[in-house]
């Protein structure tokens, strides 16, 4: 792969050169590999479609937990965050020690693996959320909660520049990755202003199933928002809203 430069930028095919753009520029490569039917056949690349299934299952089970906590994403992703939440998926696999390789699978391996993942590069929780937080995830009533006690936001919360107010938002899910299901709730606090007046303490709690088996995941997160002639706007339209996973109960 190599990155084109110059004042003309070229986009298809010349050749054996393809031409293209992406997020870290226009770049080129040189067409080659090893055809498709033999990956598919071949003894010599067993452990290529091993891998390749492994991979595959990993990319349906982040899609399935995106769209799960898609309510909460609209507002807070970056444009990596579908590559990386593959590759953290990846690695819960690969902990799988039951199944055989090229069979291993998210409900045998790790799905713990994806605490603290952060869906919006851009404005981590970790960087922008400075007041204390408890989780709470109760399998026997099916909730998954988090309390916040009182803070100042102008000391506890880093704000991007323009920011006049905000809210805190959560989202709570029970995944079934093998029968490829969900059950989502979500809840946030009403639009607050970024000042030094403290706040009330916080309390945001999503009630799924009760009593089942299933893995749960729990977000949070705060989205910006400006005043402009007493109207709310995204702040430059989420772009540094964070969102991350906070608890994770990996199923029984």
């Amino acid at each position: 792969m190599a990155r084109q430069s110059g004042i003309i930028k070229l986009k298809g095919t010349i050749g054996d050169i393809t031409f293209y753009k992406t997020q870290d520029g226009h770049l080129a490569r040189e067409k080659g590999g090893v055809e498709a039917s033999r990956i598919a056949s071949d003894p010599a690349f067993q452990r290529t479609r091993e891998n390749g299934s492994e991979f595959g299952r990993a990319g349906k089970a982040g899609k399935l937990l995106r769209t799960a906590l898609r309510p909460l994403l609209l507002k807070a992703s970056d444009g990596r965050m579908v590559s990386r939440l593959t590759q953290q998926m990846v690695k819960v696999i690969q902990m799988d020690a039951v199944s055989t390789r090229g069979m291993r699978n998210v409900i045998d391996g790790e799905i713990e693996l994806v605490l603290g993942f952060e869906f919006n590069i851009r404005g981590k929780l970790g960087t922008s959320l400075f007041a204390p937080f408890t989780t709470d995830i109760d399998r026997v009533a099916g909730t998954l909660d988090v309390s916040i006690p009182s803070f100042i936001p102008a000391n506890m919360i880093a704000a991007p520049s323009g920011t006049t107010h905000f809210k805190v938002i959560s989202g709570g899910a029970l995944i079934d990755f093998t029968g490829e299901t969900y059950v989502v709730a979500t809840s946030e606090t009403a639009i607050m202003p970024w000042d030094t007046s403290a706040t009330t303490a916080i309390n945001l709690s999503n009630a799924v199933t009760a009593n089942a088996t299933h893995p749960l995941v729990l977000a949070l997160g705060v989205e910006f928002y400006q005043e402009i002639n007493g109207q709310m706007y995204p702040l430059k339209n989420g772009a540094f809203n964070p969102l991350s996973i906070v608890a994770v109960d990996g199923g029984v």
